[in-house]
């Protein structure tokens, strides 16, 4: 059966008009934001696999950290880039200095300034006060 084009084109125009609106929005279809870190070997690391620890004097979910100046400088925060968002598990925590600084669980995230590579865990245990942060 042949159709004349005056059929044929209201027909293709229709369907081409559904299909657009089938599309989903670019945003829908980027990559969820990559977490602040991961678990390795049992513990949190930052995109360099450098060991992340946790403060006891912080109080989970308080959203502050209890570590600035000299603190901050041997322990320095696993800081968050401007315009981060909480996500699952991960919270942000406001700096007494401006800064945010990425939460796990509601405990804040610091590096130890003696660990030196990858995979080096000497913060465990510093002072009975710090201790690897565990997924």
């Amino acid at each position: 059966m042949k159709r004349s084009p005056a059929t044929v084109l209201p027909v293709l125009t229709s369907l081409c008009a559904l299909g657009a609106s089938l599309l989903l929005p670019a945003a829908a279809l980027a990559a969820p934001p990559a977490a602040p870190a991961v678990a390795m070997d049992g513990v949190l690391v930052d995109a360099s696999h450098m060991t992340l620890y946790t403060f006891d004097q912080d109080s989970a979910g308080s959203g502050k950290s209890n570590c600035s100046g000299p603190c901050a400088t041997n322990w320095p925060p696993l800081l968050a880039p401007a315009g981060a968002s909480a996500q699952g598990d991960w919270t942000l925590v406001m700096r007494d200095d401006g800064a945010t600084q990425w939460a796990y669980m509601g405990r804040p995230l610091y590096h130890w300034a003696k660990d030196q590579k990858p995979g080096d865990r000497t913060g465990d245990g510093v002072k009975g006060v710090w201790h690897l942060a565990k997924p």
